[in-house]
């Protein structure tokens, strides 16, 4: 079996006195598709935190394709082959959308640290920004101002953000939520038509859509993990229905 590209061992994350995750123990291969379910409050989105550096661990242990990652920042992790997106859109809405692209590219290229002059015009810069917005169907509207697009455009221009990083690992928080059902489909045949060189874990509420993509499935409950394997094996877990399902 090949080394998992995250693995977490014992992962706890306590506010207070309120414990969000509980000895989390996860193992996602490379390639895989890994849905995280769970009622909202189950931890999920404070598990990406975790893994992506935005939340210090209380206990436990992140690798990150064989490597000790819990220590790190979130930037160095990025630089690992991390790359996520969020619940709730993190965008700059007065820039175009080959803007927002070309400052995601900026994050892994040492062109950040030079202190002068403008990106603007950077011919390799624009290339690879446009290229992520045409894997996205977001080419034609390049320079336009993202505060002109839809939601769905929107969170099309996050994945491609994401994308563009070239990451070995992804992370997608709900990305369907809030979509109309056209805005879902293309999100989903987006997502589908991802290459498996990049594995990707999702937080998903629309359980057609996930199930139809996942390959396993992780279900977490007040932070702890209550099933985890295949998505038959835990579709057809009991406790699946009774937490989550609900038939």
């Amino acid at each position: 079996m090949n080394t998992p590209i995250l693995e977490l061992s014992g992962l706890s994350k306590s506010f207070g006195g309120l414990q969000v995750t509980r000895s989390v123990n996860l193992s996602v291969q490379p390639g895989e598709r890994h849905l995280l379910i769970g009622p909202n409050g189950a931890g999920k989105t404070t598990l990406f935190n975790l893994i992506a550096g935005d939340l210090p661990a209380c206990a436990g242990r992140i690798t990150l394709m064989g490597q000790d990652v819990t220590q790190i920042s979130t930037a160095a992790r990025a630089q690992r082959g991390l790359a996520r997106t969020y619940q709730i859109l993190t965008l700059f809405g007065r820039d175009t959308l080959l803007h927002n692209i070309k400052l995601a590219l900026m994050g892994k290229l040492a062109l950040r640290w030079r202190q002068w002059g403008s990106f603007e015009y950077e011919k390799s810069l624009s290339s690879c920004a446009m290229g992520a917005l045409d894997a996205v169907g977001l080419a034609n509207k390049a320079h336009l101002p993202l505060e002109q697009t839809s939601y769905g455009e929107k969170r099309r221009l996050e994945i491609a953000m994401a994308l563009a990083q070239q990451p070995q690992l992804l992370l997608l928080d709900e990305p369907l939520a809030g979509l109309s059902s056209q805005e879902r489909e293309t999100i989903t045949a987006l997502l589908a038509s991802i290459d498996r060189n990049i594995t990707i874990i999702m937080i998903e509420h629309d359980m057609k859509a996930a199930l139809a993509f996942a390959d396993s499935i992780t279900l977490l409950h007040y932070g702890e993990v209550i099933t985890a394997g295949t998505r038959q094996e835990v579709v057809d877990d009991p406790r699946t229905r009774e937490i989550y399902l609900g038939h």
